[in-house]
């Protein structure tokens, strides 16, 4: 197979174009970014289908009838622009660019970094702000260790579901797995809730993204075990930390990289905490590492998220040239 018509350049393109470029705002400002379009289909289908008057069981057959036409619809448009799309290296990069508008390497490490240089800049309340763009949890609640386990709990469990998830199901399926990866995402985020108007029509959007996401989220763990050393972090420590304390988190997926950055950088994550719906008195990963984290934490998490990124690139380069 020649290497311009190997889909993995893709995956290659798409890394390098967020990294440098992001979501320029110069045209997100003029355009409605397309996790926006997602977001009105999946509000137009709630509106119709989750009927407040029919039965839980009715409102969770709407729902799982909502996500297949969600995953359809967004299969059939990445689809469309692989048929269109030329060939070669100026398809390469045309589908590459297209793919790093889902993608959210630099975003993240954006959102994180403010959070980082709040506390220097403002203290703990322009911390709180700034962890208040990225987290559920009540701000005000928190103290700097609180704040700080935020963003770093963010940052590992986003290295997950807006870099690994995404680039895995680009890898596999191509715009058409990507696209459908980011509907399914979203409409967890939206739906997914365990609430009176979205337990049981959210049912099928938050079992499908516990389901896409079961690969990449071990797939995290491990580069972000991997990259310890550039921490000073012991690989070895990551991985049983990991192994042993991820089945504890409230969620399948996301305690896996949760758990590996906790052992990474010596400190306890997770834990009791507190939401707008209320309190959650969750489990501790790494309990018994000191759970005082600082500002200084955040910034090892964004070394080790540059890091995994960057490893993440390499390996799917590797394999564009093998395969």
């Amino acid at each position: 197979m020649l290497i311009a018509d190997n889909a993995l350049w893709i995956v290659v393109a798409a890394i390098l174009f967020d990294a440098v470029i992001g979501d320029p705002d110069v045209i997100w400002r003029r355009l409605p970014h397309p996790v926006v379009w997602i977001g009105h289909a999946i509000g137009a289908l709630e509106r119709e289908l989750n009927i407040a008057t029919w039965s839980p069981q009715q409102r969770k057959l709407a729902g799982v009838g909502a996500v297949m036409w969600l995953v359809i619809g967004a299969a059939i448009i990445g689809l469309l622009i692989e048929i269109f799309v030329p060939r070669g290296w100026v398809g390469i990069a045309t589908k590459g660019f297209l793919a790093s508008v889902l993608l959210a390497q630099r975003s993240l490490y954006q959102h994180v970094a403010r959070v980082r240089d709040a506390f220097a800049d403002g203290g703990l309340i322009a911390a709180r702000k700034a962890v208040a763009m990225i987290v559920g949890r009540d701000p005000e609640q928190l103290d700097e260790a609180g704040v700080s386990r935020a963003a770093i709990e963010s940052t590992a469990e986003n290295f997950s579901d807006g870099i690994v998830a995404p680039l895995f199901w680009l890898a596999v399926f191509g715009l058409p797995g990507l696209i459908a990866y980011k509907a399914i995402n979203t409409a967890d985020s939206m739906i997914g809730h365990r609430s009176l108007r979205y337990e049981a029509f959210g049912w099928a959007a938050a079992r499908l993204d516990d389901l896409v996401n079961l690969i990449p989220a071990r797939l995290s763990g491990l580069l972000i075990a991997v990259v310890a050393p550039v921490v000073s972090g012991s690989i070895a420590t990551s991985k049983n930390i990991m192994f042993r304390d991820a089945a504890q988190h409230r969620s399948p997926n996301a305690g896996w990289p949760e758990s590996a950055m906790a052992g990474v950088l010596g400190i306890a994550l997770s834990g009791p905490r507190r939401y707008a719906e209320g309190e959650a008195n969750e489990p501790w990963l790494n309990e018994e590492a000191r759970k005082d984290a600082t500002a200084n934490d955040i910034g090892q998490a964004l070394k080790l998220l540059v890091a995994a990124c960057a490893l993440q690139a390499v390996i799917y380069a590797s394999l564009s040239l093998v395969l």
